[in-house]
């Protein structure tokens, strides 16, 4: 009967080979960085959450026709493994959002679109709430160490040029004392333009959408590359 060391050693000649191309593909994907302990985490989708009204939301839209959808769909199409969560509810202020901030903003989000403001103003609320709320909102944003897009809005002149101006104000400021990325109009070309518009004057049609994407992708862009910064080890 052959003896224990010897049938170990005769495995350890056989297994000699399967274990030396073993270790050399584990040499060749931790090469690749695919061996590190993180790679799972980095191999899952960049979340960017939308958070605003009804201009984010899609209204008058389809699901596919709405801004995060679209501009899910342009980063994609760039190379950007991005998932865009669409939280705009219509109808909502800016204190409405600061309110809802804790579920429309789950954990695991790595950057946020702050979209919100235009219903404020439309209602010709004091400016001393909105500048609170979109405070609010950033500063509870940054804590948790999300990236924060501000996207600009301009009060209707017909509330008068001092109220007009002050409101406009609010989110350069916001976004220079915060350290926050801004989109200074989020309708730029789009606004007052009746092509871009549904017929109630006020919303984007799927023209005026991708107006929108088109010209908030650049901004968006650096947002990523400050997300994954922020995300690497």
């Amino acid at each position: 009967m052959r003896s224990l060391r010897s049938v170990g050693s005769a495995l350890s000649r056989k297994d000699a080979a399967p274990a030396r191309h073993l270790v050399a593909r584990l040499a060749l994907l931790c090469a690749l960085g695919l061996c590190a302990p993180n790679a799972a985490l980095s191999a899952e989708p960049l979340q960017i959450v939308v958070l605003g009204d009804s201009l984010s939301a899609g209204f008058g839209l389809s699901v596919a026709e709405a801004y995060p959808a679209r501009l899910e769909a342009a980063l994609k199409a760039k190379g950007y493994d991005v998932r865009i969560v669409n939280a705009g509810v219509s109808g909502d202020t800016s204190s409405a959002g600061l309110a809802r901030l804790d579920w429309a903003v789950p954990a695991g989000t790595d950057a946020v679109i702050l979209e919100l403001g235009g219903n404020d103003a439309l209602r010709g609320l004091p400016l001393a709430v909105t500048r609170q709320a979109l405070d609010g909102i950033v500063r509870r944003l940054k804590k948790q160490g999300v990236e924060v897009l501000i996207a600009g809005m301009r009060a209707p002149p017909n509330l008068g040029a001092e109220y007009t101006s002050a409101f406009d104000a609010i989110y350069p400021a916001l976004a220079k004392a915060h350290d926050v990325a801004l989109v200074s109009f989020f309708l730029d070309g789009v606004a007052a333009d009746p092509r871009l518009n549904q017929p109630d004057g006020m919303h984007p049609n799927a023209d005026g959408v991708a107006i929108i994407v088109q010209r908030t992708l650049p901004a968006v862009e650096a947002l990523i590359v400050r997300a994954k910064t922020r995300k690497a080890p």
